[in-house]
């Protein structure tokens, strides 16, 4: 279905219904309600502000740290992971969709937001309304963006307000993206434009841990670059690295490097880190965890099928757990007889195929008292002397971790600690008579949204 057509009205003001999901807050003195199922996702929000700090501390002097909440910030929560990395100094937050951005500008997110992925033209005005950075890398969506501007007619938006774009260059990636030749023509068509100025030259590696073929594509953008120069427009802000250009120093780190995967704790799949960012690396602490309780707990006899297929039989007596989670939260149907789980410290193996809702687990070997219900299970995260990674996850999936963490469910309850405690829950759904806690932040319930909010340069 096509965009609804723009509304010029001056002074309109667009109806907000809400934003994606509830935020509860530990009222003082209380503690969250409780979670709406035994299946859910843990968020450290001192390990995720650790890590910025220290990836920052990684960059030269001048370089800043972006941090990417796209895709619901990997998976951990768009809106209070932005919340404490603007809390504790990063200066900008980069997401992939126009609607990413206005989330996090109706939760009071007031740094610069850069939308990495072209939007509908027809949407450019209400980006500039939202004082959201566009990227453009197709000439013809270009000019399209730039007309859809040019028609603005609204009188609420100041006059010297401009859009900021980010002009993609083509270096090798084969996605995106304008060659170096056609750069100098657009970068003046959005200076000429006055709703727009040029924002960024900028590119995304193809292979972070080949230095060959990243210095190639370095030397287009710097093509890119002097093109610009030679027809006398001043250089703007570049940008090239994210996670593996850094860590494997193989790229400039230019003005800004977009910082995603290793914000979250996780070195890139593969990524042979370079000696003198090794430290840092190390450094890095895991954000997400997943845990869940058992729904039953019984004894199969042996020749028992389990869950569907069924693919897995038991060859003995066996002492099976049902987790209440399963591939519509995230957890790959490939993991079938593949998975482990932690329970007590101890591995366990996944048995059977995974479900949509469930998983099924063989704790007949765990020493001890017979594991019941009151076990807590590790899917990811630490346990014990015992840690199961993204990374492990992904290799048994035979993906990599940015596709494990990013695919968890959105109806997978998330529960945000700092200083050790639960200071905020994520759900669906919630029912504010529930108590223990409070529905309180900027656009946790339905609200009006003037135009022109902040984060405007």
């Amino acid at each position: 279905m096509a965009p609804a057509a723009e509304n010029d009205t001056p002074g309109a003001v667009a109806r907000i219904v809400a934003t994606r999901l509830p935020l509860i807050e530990a009222a003082p003195g209380q503690e969250l309600p409780p979670l709406p199922r035994s299946a859910w996702i843990e968020i450290d929000l001192d390990s995720l502000v650790s890590n910025a700090r220290l990836l920052q501390g990684s960059l030269p002097a001048g370089t800043r740290l972006d941090a990417v909440v796209k895709a619901d910030a990997y998976g951990h929560g768009a809106v209070p992971v932005a919340r404490a990395l603007v809390a504790a100094g990063v200066q900008s937050l980069s997401v992939a969709t126009f609607d990413e951005g206005l989330e996090l500008r109706q939760a009071g997110i007031s740094v610069p937001i850069l939308v990495l992925f072209p939007i509908p033209p027809e949407l450019a005005p209400d980006a500039l309304r939202h004082c959201l950075s566009l990227t453009a890398g197709d000439q013809i969506l270009l000019e399209r963006t730039l007309a859809a501007l040019h028609r603005l007619n609204d009188s609420a938006i100041p006059d010297d307000r401009r859009l900021p774009i980010h002009l993609e260059v083509e270096t090798g990636l084969g996605r995106g993206g304008l060659n170096s030749t056609d750069v100098p023509a657009a970068a003046a068509a959005i200076e000429a434009a006055p709703r727009a100025r040029l924002a960024s030259l900028w590119s995304h590696l193809q292979a972070a841990g080949d230095a060959a073929r990243t210095a190639d594509q370095a030397a287009r953008l710097g093509v890119a670059s002097s093109l610009l120069e030679e027809v006398g427009m001043s250089m703007p802000d570049r940008h090239l690295a994210a996670s593996g250009g850094l860590l494997a120093a193989s790229a400039p780190a230019y003005d800004f490097v977009r910082i995603g995967l290793a914000m979250y704790g996780i070195v890139p799949d593969g990524l042979t880190v370079a000696e003198f960012h090794s430290a840092a690396a190390a450094g890095l602490k895991p954000v997400l965890s997943l845990r869940a309780r058992p729904v039953r707990v019984t004894e199969l006899p042996a020749g028992t099928g389990v869950s569907y297929g069924p693919t897995f039989v038991t060859s003995r007596p066996s002492r099976i757990a049902t987790l209440p989670l399963g591939y519509a939260d995230g957890l790959p149907r490939n993991l079938s007889n593949k998975a482990q789980v932690l329970v007590r410290g101890e591995r366990v193996p996944a048995v059977g195929t995974v479900a949509m809702d469930a998983v099924m687990v063989d704790v007949t070997d765990v020493p001890g008292a017979p594991v019941s219900v009151d076990d807590e299970f590790t899917l990811i995260g630490r346990q014990g002397n015992e840690t199961i990674d993204a990374r492990e996850v992904a290799q048994w999936g035979n993906t990599i971790s940015y596709e494990i963490v990013s695919a968890m469910s959105a109806r997978l309850p998330r529960v945000y600690y700092a200083a050790a405690k639960a200071v905020q829950m994520r759900v669906i759904a919630c029912d504010p008579v529930q108590g223990g806690g409070e529905i309180g932040r900027p656009g946790a319930l339905a609200i009006e949204e003037e135009p022109g909010p902040l984060g405007c340069e």
